[in-house]
């Protein structure tokens, strides 16, 4: 099986990279949500437009965007 975003081998939907720039976007949301109250697709998009926020969260963070669509 390959990573949905990059290609590389995998046994589970993402590389072990994307995996964990997926786990740290879902552990901080709980975060973000009590202080800001806001959903899941908004803190995805904050995410993304972030400046400080890393090449591979950014990734994981599109691919969650668009399969939340």
């Amino acid at each position: 099986m390959k990573c949905k975003i990059c290609d590389r081998e995998t046994m589970i939907k993402y590389c072990e990279l994307h995996e964990k720039a997926h786990e740290s976007i879902a552990q901080k949301y709980s975060t973000w949500k009590r202080a800001l109250e806001i959903s899941w697709k908004e803190y995805l998009g904050e995410v993304i437009k972030n400046p400080n926020t890393g090449v591979w969260a950014k990734e994981v963070a599109k691919d969650l965007l668009n399969d939340a669509k």
